[in-house]
């Protein structure tokens, strides 16, 4: 099966540069395909200081919809947005001020990456960090999504307003330019010997190893290719019930396993209970105290947004829209138009039989 390899290098232009990002490609497009994606064929996207936010989502989302393994190279510097203080991969257009609209947000990743089998996704990272973001992940860790091996570094501030230059990603291209990719923990511990002696023991190492055999995701991957999407709810939602019985319907442990189950209906076919469970997931989210804006609920009810219009059955379609059109009400989110969206919808449905 073809492999995919994304390789996206982004930092501001100007005065908020921290790092010369996109001088990695030229080594990386060096790289045969098959060795950037470790695989016998493989499909390259190259993203080069893109502008805008969404433009990134769009490719990230075709790449994440491949169906062979997917190697992610990332390459850039993170800033806080002022509003949530999340961290973003910055753009070229970013500023400190305008983070929030003008760069990714890098929870971006781990939601469109999520749907992907449990093991076939690596993530090779080199990032810098500006000041206020490097203070937050040096307690708080980067958070590239369950499932995924994510290795590289990410770099303190270059002193004196002096722009870096992504020793890391360099030094990955440069091995991979032998025309042998070795498995991703052997890549990153030879990458890092060779940056040892400029990154000083500074840098926070990220080494994330996919998950195991035993992993229940990997399970419950297995029986969604095979067809067995009963057998795969029925696995889901154990890990559901216990996790509810643990820690509590609105713990972060139970809600995993229902969006969990929120993609395994909507891999089933059943948009109308997938739609549903983001509802209530939003819901239960909402009701716990999180804030309207807090990135899991926007993304579960745009989630249910999106769901929603795959419903055929026009009863059913209404009584969720309905549900749904409170939420957005709630959680607007960050596309404008959203509710005024379901609300055109609901009124079109009213006429229909």
């Amino acid at each position: 099966m073809p492999g995919t390899a994304l390789l996206l290098a982004a930092s501001p232009v100007g005065k908020g540069r921290l790092v010369d990002a996109a001088s990695v490609l030229p080594v990386l497009a060096a790289v045969p395909p098959n060795v950037l994606a470790g695989t016998d064929t493989a499909n390259v996207v190259e993203l080069a200081d893109p502008l805008e936010p969404q433009a990134v989502l769009t490719r990230l989302r075709a790449a994440a919809a491949a169906p062979g393994p997917l190697t992610v190279y990332v390459t850039g510097q993170l800033q806080l947005d002022r509003r949530q203080r999340l961290p973003h991969l910055a753009l070229a257009r970013t500023t400190a001020s305008t983070a929030r609209y003008t760069a990714f947000p890098w929870h971006w990743f781990r939601d469109e990456l999520r749907l992907r089998p449990a093991g076939a996704t690596t993530l090779l990272l080199d990032l810098h960090a500006d000041a206020e973001t490097w203070e937050l992940l040096r307690g708080t860790p980067l958070d590239a999504g369950r499932g995924n091996a994510v290795y590289g570094r990410i770099a303190p501030p270059p002193s004196r307003r002096a722009v870096a230059a992504p020793a890391y990603m360099k030094a990955v291209a440069t091995i991979l330019r032998s025309g042998f990719r070795p498995p991703p923990e052997q890549l990153h511990q030879q990458a890092l010997a060779r940056i040892a002696p400029e990154s000083a023991g500074t840098d926070i190492v990220l080494s994330t190893p996919g998950p195991s055999a035993g992993d229940p995701h990997a399970a419950i991957t297995a029986a969604v290719q095979s067809g067995r999407h009963l057998d795969a709810d029925a696995l889901a939602a154990r890990h559901e019930q216990a996790a509810v019985a643990a820690h509590g319907p609105a713990s972060e442990e139970a809600l995993h396993w229902a969006e969990v189950r929120a993609d395994l209906a909507m891999f089933a076919g059943d948009a109308g209970r997938s739609c549903h469970t983001w509802l209530t997931v939003a819901t239960v989210r909402l009701n716990a105290g999180q804030a309207a804006d807090a990135p899991a609920v926007e993304a579960a009810v745009d989630r249910a947004h999106h769901q929603w219009g795959q419903v055929r059955d026009t009863t059913r379609a209404r009584e969720l829209g309905a549900a749904l059109a409170e939420l957005r009400g709630r959680v607007p989110g960050r596309r404008e138009g959203a509710l005024d969206h379901v609300q055109r919808q609901l009124r079109q449905l009213q006429t229909q039989p």
